[in-house]
């Protein structure tokens, strides 16, 4: 470590012995650089802050009801292809830039330029965005941020409205096409039907065994319910048969009213009904019961006076029967209505035969077209099916395009995006750039540097013993002591005035540093007063 240390002192005594290339390099970069550091012209600087609003009132309304896209997607988007050719070419004639170019190379520079001026950048996580940019003009610089915030808008608002066009074009075309694919189909169905007009088919096209196994249970349910019908005819007749003729019978003591049917019949039946549903709840004695046996009563009454009515009727026709020695069975009530009863049954069983026959009749007709019905329904089935699919994406189409035309209206009546200036582009009055501060100090390191490093490179070439280790380091040789020159020589003065040297050279260097300094950091106290002179 100590080597170390020592080896870097005899670097630094070395650098110190070549001191005058330090001074020649400063001078030869340091003023230079600063003079043309002077002479880079002032750059104005213009920005603009604006606001994306994203949060729209109608867009929570119409949820479900239109298209719904991330504004803040398309606002990134346009915010990474603002800078694209086509905008730059159009900020350029917004600007009057391009007719500076007179060839095309002069303008495919005027173009970078702007690229590389031309900055957007967000601020914070809100939809805040500062665009800016920097130019020897301070109002071409305002008007140049100006266009681009116009560009900006127009072309995010422009592109919602491109695409809701791009949209209803591409649904209006696939309308048409389905809508000529659907009277297609309906075409090719309506002479599908008209071709087999004379076949009963089923309505999905498709059910000729669901149609045969039901005619085969509806001709079985038919068939049992002609057997039932045949039974009960057979045994209406033997008792038909079996009835004996009776005369005499309307004698006082064989009078019967159960055989005869009255308008009171229903009536009573009715009350009879509500009389034992009140008498489960209430007793005999209660109102409501009371009331329903003296209507029961009455009624009973009125039925009784009927039939008696009937019966006297009946009698009184007998009688005048009986006197020419004629008397017919069929003024006894039982065997009218046992005779109706056989009729009904008649009327039944031929109603039964007739149903019999068609469903054996229809049976047959499918059992023949075994071989063909099948194919016409498969065939059908298959128009059917292309049909509703064809139906279906055309009613979804119109759909779609009533929920495009809705989203439409909507951004014509509000904008989903709106744009709020914050900060409006101004001409500044003050020179922003370049920052000549900063490039003053880096041309006076940068010359300061490559001095002391020429300086260490020719104390490596030609180098100069400073020290009795250095020496004993170089030669290998102890080296017991060291003896000092005498002021005679002049060695001593020599020195001072090398240093003195050095020292005015970097004091002169200061003052020139400091001066091109002062006459960009005071610009009313020594630039006015210069101009005016000069």
């Amino acid at each position: 470590m100590q080597e170390l240390i020592e080896q870097i002192i005899d670097y630094l005594k070395g650098i110190w012995i070549k001191r005058r290339y330090i001074i020649i390099a400063t001078w030869l970069i340091c003023p230079i650089g600063w003079y043309f550091i002077a002479q880079m012209p002032d750059v104005y600087k213009s920005q603009a802050r604006v606001y994306v609003d994203t949060q729209s009132l109608l867009r929570p309304l119409l949820r479900g009801l239109t298209v719904e896209t991330n504004p803040n997607t398309q606002i990134r988007l346009m915010v990474q292809t603002l800078l694209s050719r086509p905008n730059l070419e159009r900020i350029s004639r917004m600007t009057d830039l391009d007719v500076q170019a007179s060839n095309n190379a002069e303008y495919e520079e005027i173009l970078q330029s702007l690229k590389k001026n031309l900055n957007i950048s967000p601020v914070g996580r809100e939809n805040i965005y500062i665009l800016s940019t920097e130019n020897e003009d301070p109002e071409l610089a305002k008007n140049i941020v100006q266009s681009t915030l116009t560009v900006f808008i127009e072309n995010t608002l422009g592109e919602t409205r491109s695409d809701s066009d791009e949209a209803q074009k591409f649904l209006n075309t696939q309308i048409r096409e389905y809508e000529n694919r659907l009277l297609e189909a309906e075409n090719r169905l309506t002479a599908f039907k008209q071709k087999y007009s004379n076949i009963s088919l089923g309505q999905s096209g498709s059910g000729y065994y669901t149609a045969l196994n039901a005619e085969k249970v509806n001709l079985e349910r038919a068939e049992l319910l002609l057997a039932e019908a045949t039974t009960r005819l057979n045994s209406a007749k033997a008792q038909l048969v079996g009835e004996e003729p009776v005369f005499g019978l309307f004698s006082s003591r064989v009078e019967s009213s159960n055989r005869v049917t009255t308008t009171y019949d229903n009536r009573i039946l009715s009350l009879e009904e509500n009389l034992d549903a009140l008498l489960l709840r209430y007793t005999e004695n209660h109102p409501e019961v009371k009331e329903l046996q003296r209507q029961l009563d009455s009624l009973n009454e009125k039925r009784d006076s009927e039939i008696k009515d009937y019966y006297e009727s009946v009698k009184a026709s007998s009688g005048n029967a009986g006197n020419t020695g004629i008397s017919s069975i069929d003024q006894n009530p039982v065997f009218q209505e046992m005779k109706i009863q056989v009729n009904q049954y008649e009327n039944e069983v031929a109603s039964l035969t007739v149903r019999v026959n068609s469903f054996k009749e229809r049976l047959l007709e499918l059992e023949n077209k075994v071989h063909t019905l099948p194919e016409i329904e498969a065939e059908l089935t298959a128009l059917n099916r292309g049909y509703n699919i064809t139906k279906q994406k055309y009613e979804e189409l119109l759909s779609r395009k009533e929920t495009a035309e809705l989203a439409q209206q909507a951004e014509e009546t509000t904008d989903k995006i709106q744009f709020r200036v914050i900060d409006p582009p101004r001409a500044e009055l003050e020179p922003t750039g370049p920052p000549r501060i900063v490039f003053f100090a880096l041309i006076t390191v940068i010359g300061i540097g490559v001095g002391v490093g020429l300086s260490l490179a020719m104390s490596q070439i030609s180098p100069v013993i400073t020290s009795s280790s250095q020496l004993s380091r170089a030669t290998g040789i102890p080296v017991f002591g060291t003896v000092s020159a005498n002021k005679n020589l002049g060695l001593h003065q020599w020195n001072t005035n090398k240093t003195r040297l050095f020292m005015l050279s970097n004091i002169i260097l200061l003052i020139i540093l400091t001066m091109f300094i002062s006459y960009f950091l005071f610009p009313d106290a020594i630039q006015a007063p210069l101009k005016r002179l000069f």
